[in-house]
């Protein structure tokens, strides 16, 4: 059998693994879109490097963007198989879906108007509503723990991730030639200390791990616990400073966890008499998804569940669904804590946000997770004093800063402790995926020390065979 790997090589997004078998048949791991890209974005994301009607099978490991949000154009251009996930992830990634093509609709209508000014021809957006609908009646569900069948020949299980609600670690097991070859993919590994989600599993031996590497050189945080990052800040933007604190995140994970920490901080009569927004008709969606599933909360919650029937609500929290409701969030000019999608800054209602109040130096706003260094957010946080949004340059007068302890994404030590199942002599051959060339190449070397003597670094597009 080969495996191409066309998304997150040698980048954090666009996951899109494929694997062909002798006799023919594909099996696509996850179908992501690229994001943060710069430039580059609309190209990557419209060239899949692979015919999708060839394709007979897909596994998805969860719902982020980053690894479902190109299903709907690989429906729309042919795909007519499976495509396998468990119940929640289903579920999340119907609204992550039908909510990225609302904004490629509207972003759309906005270039558009620009371009027929310019007597430009018309793009057309990468699909609509209509095709995130359909496509979703291609899912089935699976249960952790369990093998099933993919195609003839192939089985696959589901272990969890520990990264969002319904997240997986995929296993593969495929019959050729008389021998069942064996592979993993870790899909995006979380923290072994997360807040709310269970740990990573241990899973099977394999012989072949494709293995995500987003902060394969980086170690958290864990000197100050979220809870009292989010103060700290909050204190400083709003009460002393008496402006907005502004704060990307992903609607999925990353707004339920600062949720829950500003809970805990009502719980311990700490959390400042202030607003707090959430502006995400998504993050909304998605928080009332993830309550539908507390057996996959870990054990502290479950006993925070005994006494707290909603850890994700507190005093002072309000809901903006309608961009009126969100418009008027820019005429304000009380102390408020606004807590906006998308996580990385580049779409979404919080990038109005951002153009509205980065020249005023009473604000603030605090990056919550990993950002692409060409997005919105990666640039901030690299220090830019200048920032292009929506066509007009800002100058970068608000603080910016991030809070490293949130991030869903597992350091080098949790991804080498998901790894310490495995035998690294019966490994026949480790991939590095889903992360930065410079980071990977650190990562490389750790787990080289570690025993794993063939770690590959695959490029877009690269295909190889495993033997």
């Amino acid at each position: 059998m080969k495996i191409a790997f066309h998304g997150a090589a040698r980048c954090v997004t666009g996951s899109k693994h494929l694997i062909t078998l002798r006799n023919g048949k594909k099996l696509l791991l996850d179908c992501g879109m690229f994001q943060g890209m710069g430039k580059e974005t609309n190209a990557l994301n419209r060239y899949f490097g692979f015919d999708p009607m060839t394709v007979d099978a897909m596994i998805l490991s969860h719902a982020h963007i980053d690894h479902s949000g190109l299903i709907p154009k690989l429906t729309k251009e042919g795909f007519k198989g499976t495509i396998f996930c468990t119940p929640a992830t289903k579920e999340l990634t119907g609204v992550l879906l039908e909510d990225s093509a609302e904004i490629q609709e509207d972003d759309i209508k906005y270039e558009n108007k620009r371009r027929a000014a310019a007597g430009q021809p018309y793009l057309t957006p990468l699909y609509t509503i209509d095709d995130a609908k359909k496509a979703q009646d291609h899912f089935a569900t699976a249960e952790y723990n369990q093998w099933f069948n993919v195609m003839e020949d192939v089985q696959a299980m589901f272990t969890d991730a520990g990264h969002i609600i319904g997240s997986t670690c995929v296993h593969v097991r495929i019959k050729e030639d008389g021998n069942d070859r064996t592979l993993s993919f870790s899909g995006d590994v979380g923290r072994y200390r997360d807040v709310i989600l269970k740990s990573p599993e241990n899973f099977p031996q394999a012989e072949f791990i494709l293995l995500e590497s987003t902060y394969g050189n980086s170690l958290h945080d864990e000197h100050r616990t979220t809870p009292d990052q989010l103060l700290q800040w909050i204190e400083k933007a709003c009460l002393v400073k008496k402006g907005k604190l502004i704060m990307p995140a992903f609607s999925v994970g990353r707004t339920q966890e600062i949720l829950f920490a500003l809970n805990q901080l009502e719980v311990e009569n700490r959390l400042p008499e202030l607003d707090y927004f959430v502006d995400s008709p998504l993050s909304i969606k998605a928080t009332e998804i993830v309550k539908k599933y507390p057996g996959y909360f870990n054990k502290s919650i479950q006993q925070v569940l005994q006494t707290d029937n909603d850890p994700f609500n507190f005093k002072g929290l309000k809901y903006i669904q309608t961009v009126e409701q969100s418009k008027l969030l820019n005429f304000r000019n009380e102390p408020c804590v606004i807590i906006s999608a998308s996580g990385m800054a580049d779409a979404g209602r919080v990038k109005h946000h951002i153009s509205n109040n980065i020249e005023n130096s009473r604000n603030t706003i605090l990056i919550t997770g990993y950002c692409e260094p060409h997005s919105l957010g990666g640039r901030l946080m690299a220090g830019a004093k200048l920032v292009g949004i929506f066509g007009v340059e800002h100058e970068v007068n608000a603080e910016v800063a991030s809070i490293r302890s949130m991030s869903a994404h597992g350091d080098y030590e949790d991804l080498c402790q998901w790894l310490a199942c495995q035998d690294p002599k019966q490994a026949k051959k480790l991939f590095l995926v889903h992360g930065e060339y410079n980071v990977q190449q650190d990562f490389k070397s750790r787990l080289v020390r570690k025993g794993f003597d063939d770690v590959e670094i695959p490029e877009i597009h690269y295909e190889i065979g495993l033997t």
